[in-house]
């Protein structure tokens, strides 16, 4: 069984992703979205970049792709689905989570490390951090903001589906830990069920010894659990 990473026109983050799977002894390939979702495929990874060239507005174009339809049916059978930044803006947009990402409050593009704070420790994606736990993780985007309207974000928080929370190196929540203007410091969420998250942040930059970081090592295992 293999994880299929996905490339559209414009993924940059797809081979950093199979790298990092194959480090922690995950087998992964790379899936052009004509091709169709492969058969045997275990799990899936929307990666970053820059979708169609974020034409219309981030992810909007790959979120109408045909390939995003076998994702969508392999989340309801069960396989675990995550999207890396570009992939998140396109797991929002084809509606796999809720809320969507829009144009950074500073209206510039932002390419920095940040800090994160684990939200909810028991899914796939974060069994391997403690609740509460603090990590590093560079974010590389535009159009980052989190936003969703206030009751959702309600009935998000009471499920427990917020994933991770921008905060600062001590893992306090506030406005100055917040890179992009996310409502509620959200950096990444769950949709209906715990194996199909979205995050803004890259773990699989964070992922090899040789970078000096390995906080995105965690996010990463839930595909070889």
């Amino acid at each position: 069984m293999t994880v299929s990473v996905l490339q559209f026109g414009g993924s940059n983050c797809d081979r950093d992703t199979v790298a990092a799977l194959d480090h922690l002894g995950v087998d992964a390939d790379l899936v052009w979205h004509d091709d169709g979702l492969p058969a045997e495929t275990s799990g899936v990874v929307v990666p970053g970049g820059f979708s169609y060239g974020d034409y219309l507005r981030a992810g909007a174009m790959a979120a109408r792709s045909p390939i995003m339809a076998d994702v969508k049916e392999a989340a309801e059978n069960g396989t675990p689905v995550l999207g890396i930044c570009n992939g998140a803006q396109i797991g929002c947009e084809a509606r796999l989570t809720p809320g969507a990402f829009t144009t950074n409050e500073s209206a510039r593009f932002q390419c920095e490390h940040v800090h994160v704070r684990v939200e909810n420790a028991d899914t796939p994606f974060t069994q391997a951090y403690e609740e509460g736990e603090v990590i590093e993780l560079p974010i590389a985007h535009g159009e980052g903001r989190f936003e969703i309207d206030d009751d959702e974000l309600d009935r998000l928080e009471d499920d427990d589906r917020v994933l991770f929370r921008y905060c600062d190196a001590e893992g306090d929540v506030t406005e100055g830990a917040n890179p992009n203007g996310s409502k509620h410091n959200v950096a990444g969420v769950l949709g209906e069920h715990d194996h199909v998250a979205v995050l803004m942040p890259h773990p699989e930059r964070v992922s090899l010894p040789d970078v000096g970081i390995t906080d995105g090592q965690g996010v990463l295992q839930a595909f070889g659990r």
